[in-house]
């Protein structure tokens, strides 16, 4: 039986003005988990909380099959990190910071992250706080790849990197998961990038989860129909999960096994599934 890199059932957190409330799912070992949510759905807080960066007000959160409230320390060191602050300071130089994570990572490997400082163009001899925030970035990601993680949780790691670097950095997530023993949790506004890299996709939405499952599940199971309004009256209505209107007639998600022969789909994406889902009239 496969081991879950996460486990979270009922997480729940409060603040004023928002609740994270009862989300749950898993991400199995060797898999990669996409958070999709607009700003301020819970994406971050979710994170977060999985990190024990804050305290939870009920649920329970399982790393590696361990109570994240326990030998967090130890956890980490299985965990690659990038969040939207990269807590480095910012008088180090790249060799600076190789020898305050050796002390830091017990499988810290020098010659992977001078060999992704490199890849990623990163100044040898500057400081870390004259990084523009797309270097940051990279130096973030240069860390979380260099210490031999068996998990990979990232908060927007892709934000303020070109499309190039984007690409070269998708590439290197897919790489990691080849083995079947590591695993990414990332949220991410590019939705595109997580449509190429996910195995699974989750939706927060306004602090809660509305859907999570396989993102190949999830394209074959819904399409588009785009019609007029009299076509739209003739759909088969057990088929129709959302719809919106537009000036030129309506789009419906549909589910395409009960839509019925000779009605024309089209392909969703990943995105389009998101806004029809949080959008869309049902």
């Amino acid at each position: 039986m496969t081991q879950n890199a996460i486990e979270i059932k009922n997480l729940s957190k409060k603040f004023k003005g928002f609740e994270l409330s009862d989300v749950s799912f898993n991400l199995p070992s060797g898999c990669i988990m996409g958070l999709v949510g607009e700003n301020g759905a819970g994406k971050s807080t979710t994170i977060k909380l999985i990190l024990g960066m804050l305290n939870k007000d009920g649920g329970s959160v399982k790393i590696f099959g361990n109570d994240n409230s326990k030998n967090l320390e130890l956890i980490k060191q299985e965990i690659g990190v990038v969040t939207d602050v990269i807590g480095i300071p910012k008088c180090l130089t790249l060799k600076e910071i190789d020898m305050v994570m050796r002390g830091t990572f017990e499988n810290w490997n020098s010659e992977k992250f001078y060999s992704l400082s490199e890849k990623f163009s990163l100044p040898e001899k500057k400081r870390f706080g004259t990084f523009s925030r797309g270097m940051e970035m990279k130096l973030g990601i240069a860390v979380a790849l260099s210490h031999n993680a068996k998990l990979l949780i990232l908060d927007e790691p892709t934000s303020g990197l070109d499309p190039v670097v984007r690409d070269e950095v998708v590439d290197m997530l897919i790489d990691f998961t080849r083995d079947e023993n590591c695993s990414i949790l990332i949220s991410s506004h590019i939705i595109s990038d997580l449509e190429k890299l996910c195995d699974y996709i989750a939706f927060l939405h306004k602090g809660k989860l509305i859907l999570c499952e396989e993102k190949d599940v999830l394209l074959s199971r819904y399409g588009i129909v785009r019609c007029t309004a009299e076509q739209f009256k003739t759909l088969n209505e057990s088929a129709i999960r959302y719809k919106k209107e537009t000036p030129y007639g309506v789009e419906a998600m549909v589910c395409r096994d009960k839509a019925g022969a000779g009605i024309n789909i089209s392909p969703i994406s990943i995105e389009e599934l998101f806004l029809f889902t949080v959008k869309g009239e049902k």
